[in-house]
């Protein structure tokens, strides 16, 4: 499937402007795997199908977790945290995304995890940087991502940290194994 056709199948799944950061992402992911030797291919893929269900009926996505056997424990988390793993399911069903590194990058974009790959830390960065995300420090976060991917990985996922913190929110434990795996491979 030629990526603008995949673009296409997406669109009515989402507002227009989380259309337009989907093609930010993907764009930006194209940018970085470039950058970083990764394929240019699956970085587009991933960047597009990233937020595939992001905007699903709650319902349904509950409803996903249960008869896939995801991790019950989120649904003890906010909704928001369950596309990611449901978004996986659907690129692979409805999809055809057979490519596991693809899947894990859709599926953890939002939280991290442990042993990332190096398209998973793409995704994940390019979710958080694309073009028409603002925020404060996000420039900080932009230059990081064109010096060293983990640098800026441990940064982004830092950031995404401190701003659940602040918010009072819980963190989902991949973050912090994230994190943690991060600043150990850091050391080594």
């Amino acid at each position: 499937m030629k990526h603008v056709d995949l673009l296409e199948k997406i669109r009515d799944r989402m507002p227009p402007k989380r259309f337009e950061h989907t093609k930010g992402v993907a764009k930006t992911a194209i940018h970085l795997a470039e950058k970083y030797g990764e394929d240019k291919e699956k970085a587009e893929i991933a960047g597009i199908l990233h937020d595939v269900v992001k905007f699903a009926d709650k319902d349904w996505l509950k409803q996903n977790i249960l008869s896939e056997h995801l991790d019950p424990m989120l649904l003890t988390f906010h909704h928001e945290l369950w596309h990611g793993p449901v978004g996986s399911i659907v690129a692979k069903k409805e999809f055809f995304i057979e490519d596991e590194d693809i899947l894990h990058a859709i599926r953890f974009h939002t939280t991290g995890r442990a042993g990332m790959s190096n398209l998973e830390k793409i995704i994940y960065i390019a979710d958080m940087i694309e073009p028409s995300r603002s925020f404060p420090g996000i420039e900080v976060l932009r230059d990081k991502a064109e010096i060293e991917l983990d640098h800026a990985m441990i940064s982004c996922v830092t950031h995404s940290i401190k701003f659940l913190i602040e918010k009072k929110q819980p963190v989902y434990p991949d973050s912090f194994h994230c994190y943690n795996d991060l600043l150990n491979r850091k050391e080594k």
